[in-house]
């Protein structure tokens, strides 16, 4: 697994928080997901990877879960690498 460790910065309203994400931390918020609990996992990354000075002023902004679900989905974003890739469509033609 790669040592990639992305600090990404998100400012919610008029507060600036920095969270430190790891391979480690997003493979535990993904592998945490089901069909019938995503909210938990995304509260849980937010709240970990959080600097810790920060936790308390964050914790406010987490009692909506659309919020939650939107940070989590924001740091996702800016962690992922970016990828150029294209998806080949099948030739409508048939293969005789």
């Amino acid at each position: 697994m790669s040592t990639d460790v992305r600090e990404v910065t998100l400012e919610i309203g008029d507060k600036e928080f920095t969270f430190t994400l790891t391979p480690v931390d997003v493979t535990k918020y993904f592998n945490a997901m089901t069909q019938t609990n995503k909210v938990a996992p995304a509260n849980n990354l937010l709240v970990t990877t959080v600097e810790q000075e920060q936790r308390a002023s964050l914790k406010p902004h987490l009692g909506n879960v659309v919020m939650v679900m939107q940070l989590a989905n924001l740091l996702m974003e800016e962690y992922a690498p970016d990828v150029e890739a294209v998806v080949k469509k099948p030739s409508d033609t048939l293969n005789a």
